[in-house]
This record gives structure tokens, sequence and C-alpha cells, in this order.
């Protein structure tokens, strides 16, 4: 399965993919523990090119479920890096969504080049319900090919 959205770099637009992403896995039958967790991953990237990007236009999201993984890769045109912040208290807020996204997904990668943006790529083992509709496709697809 793959998704691909382009959305406007507006907060809006991250509910709008916590639905499009969510609704797909939990139609495929993931586990709900497992798409919490892709789905809080993806907004904290999503915010953080609605907060950091400094982008004018959209931000592409992409999704792709192979097997057992979710990749999901979210793109922003902006400047690239800033200058690094200065050294943030323990209790800050600011600049946790990296540490939450690592938490939450198996690999994560940010590509992030000067004049080209910044490229966050998010990977998850997924887990299945009893019952997936994968599960079930896979067992049909065997009986056909037998």
């Amino acid at each position: 399965m793959r998704i691909s959205l382009s959305l406007p770099c507006e907060a809006l637009s991250i509910p709008v993919v916590r639905r499009v992403v969510g609704d797909a896995l939990r139609g495929l039958g993931v586990s709900a523990d497992c798409v919490d967790d892709v789905l809080v991953a993806a907004s904290e990237a999503c915010t953080n090119v609605v907060q950091h990007s400094r982008a004018t236009g959209d931000y592409e999201v992409a999704g792709r479920v192979d097997e057992s993984v979710c990749s999901l890769t979210i793109t922003d045109r902006g400047r690239g890096p800033r200058p690094a912040p200065e050294e943030r208290g323990i209790l800050s807020e600011s600049g946790r969504g990296i540490k939450i996204m690592r938490a939450l997904v198996d690999d994560l990668d940010i590509d992030s080049t000067p004049d080209r943006g910044t490229v966050v790529h998010l990977r998850k083992r997924l887990t299945w319900r009893d019952g997936a509709l994968v599960q079930r496709l896979d067992r049909r697809l065997m009986h056909s090919a037998g």
C-alpha cells in the first residue's frame, strides 16, 4: 500500500495526516498500539515542518507498507537547517520531538540540506491484530497459488 499527500504548511494539516495514515493502517489490521506509535511520530515530524521549516507552500507526506514495515517520509522545501539552538533546560518543551520520534519508531533518519529542505524518514515494524486483513489476503493467495 502507498499513500502520498501534499499539504499546506499549516497546523490544520496535521490531523489530516493522522486521519489518512491511521485509517489506512487500521484498515489493514495493524495493532492499535503500533498505529498510535506511528501516528505520534508522524505528528511530531509534521509539527516540526509547520513550526520550523521556514518554507512557503506545501510539504509532502509519503507512506508505504511493505510486508511488515511502515515507512513514512515527510519532506519540506525549506532553507535547510537552522543554527543550533541555545542549550535548553530539561523542562523545555521545545526540542523533544526528535527524541519522541526515536523512542516510537525503529529507524529515524533526518536529511537536511541548505536550499533543499529537510526529509524525515520514519520506519516502524508493524504488529497485527488477530484476523488482520493482510493475514487473510496472504492465506488466500497462498491457497490459490497451491
